[in-house]
């Protein structure tokens, strides 16, 4: 019988011939093929491994948007009233980290470069095909006039184009989409249906001076009763969203005296329907410019909300105004009174006057004061042009 030190023997020397080929093999080529074989791999799994996790999270939740955009369209098919998906806290949140300002006034100054004259035809006529532009409107048809793309945005309309109604106390200030209008109720304003925002929020703290158009109020009153200055009167409010292939100038929609500019810097969010239908106040998170003052009925405010790409908010009578200026930060406001010493009464403007402009498109809202016959001659989601009627007692 063989002895267990026979048996190892034995294993060892099979061992040993069955391993004798790869002693023969360059000890560097054996390393090198180790290389290839282990390494190699390894490094194109770390390099590639993060792409594929962004491209499934992004796809995936590109892909429930739209499911349940398709979801909502067939149910309003059936005539079913779809209560409004808000956003969460870290969805705005990292909606508002993207430097929406910084990328704004890029878009500004690459719309202020001038274009050589043979390309401004194929530029504009895209941007005329996508936004459905019409320029037989426009003051100057011919699109080589145009020296650059915020020329182009700014184009001014023929005299006739927009003929001003006579017959009502209000007017559309601006060309755009009406998404809500209506009473304001329990100091909250409707964006779109069932979205709302505060409406101390959006026009800020009452602060009161003699320069500035608020009244004196016991402090126990709520915000929107210190803004109704007349027994019997209510608050009322217009959303008009204007499209970039929109008119970008506003007007005056009534007579009335400007005496208060408050401006907010803020994030340049997107402001289309679908956004404001999405992201709760919208427009108290982005940068704006509030005029406030007085017409016949008590009152009266306009206020220019920007957007994304529309960094650029210009109010024609009001020099010392500059919006997304890295000068300002975002949470803050600064005040400014057209009410002056040789100036008691403030900037007095017409129905219909030249008001400002957008650099792209963007929205108006309106915060006014009138009396509880005053009826809205509108439709939430009808398009609208100015100088159309909003309303009237």
């Amino acid at each position: 019988m063989p002895s267990l030190a026979s048996f190892h023997h034995c294993e060892i020397t099979a061992l040993s011939q069955s391993l004798q080929p790869l002693w023969k093999l360059p000890f560097r080529a054996f390393r090198t093929d180790a290389r290839k074989v282990h390494t190699a791999p390894a490094r194109t799994t770390f390099l590639l491994r993060p792409l594929p996790i962004l491209l499934a999270t992004g796809g995936g939740y590109a892909g429930y948007r739209q499911y349940e955009k398709y979801r909502e369209r067939e149910l309003e098919k059936l005539g079913l009233e779809i209560p409004p998906k808000l956003a969460g806290h870290w969805e705005v949140a990292l909606y508002k980290s993207v430097p929406t300002r910084l990328l704004s006034r890029a878009w500004g100054r690459l719309n202020q470069v001038e274009l050589p004259h043979w390309l401004r035809r194929p530029v504009y006529s895209l941007y005329i095909w996508t936004f459905g532009v019409n320029m037989k409107e426009a003051a100057v048809e011919d699109l080589h006039h145009y020296r650059n793309l915020s020329e182009f945005f700014r184009r001014k309309l023929k005299p006739q184009a927009r003929p001003v109604c006579g017959l009502h106390s209000v007017i559309s200030p601006s060309d755009g989409k009406i998404l809500n209008f209506g009473q304001v109720k329990n100091c909250e304003v409707e964006q779109v249906k069932g979205v709302t925002y505060s409406l101390e929020s959006f026009l800020g703290p009452r602060t009161y001076t003699e320069d500035l158009p608020f009244p004196p109020a016991a402090s126990c009153d709520s915000f929107k009763n210190q803004l109704v200055t007349r027994e019997g009167n209510e608050l009322y409010h217009c959303v008009i969203y204007l499209a970039p292939g929109d008119y970008h100038c506003f007007h005056s929609p009534t007579d009335w005296t400007v005496s208060h500019r408050r401006h907010f810097p803020g994030s340049l969010m997107s402001v289309n329907p679908g956004m404001a239908r999405w992201i709760k106040e919208l427009f108290c998170h982005n940068e704006r410019v509030v005029l406030t003052g007085d017409w016949k009925h008590g009152f009266f405010s306009l206020t220019a909300v920007g957007a994304t790409n529309v960094g650029s908010i210009r109010i024609y009578f009001d020099r010392d105004l500059h919006t997304n200026s890295p000068r300002h930060s975002k949470g803050s406001y600064n005040d400014f009174s057209f009410v002056t010493h040789t100036n008691r009464e403030g900037v007095p403007m017409r129905k219909g006057e030249h008001l400002g402009e957008f650099n792209l498109g963007s929205t108006i809202v309106l915060i006014f004061e009138a009396p509880k016959d005053f009826n809205f001659q509108l439709k939430t989601g009808q398009k609208i042009r100015f100088g159309e009627a909003l309303g009237s007692l």
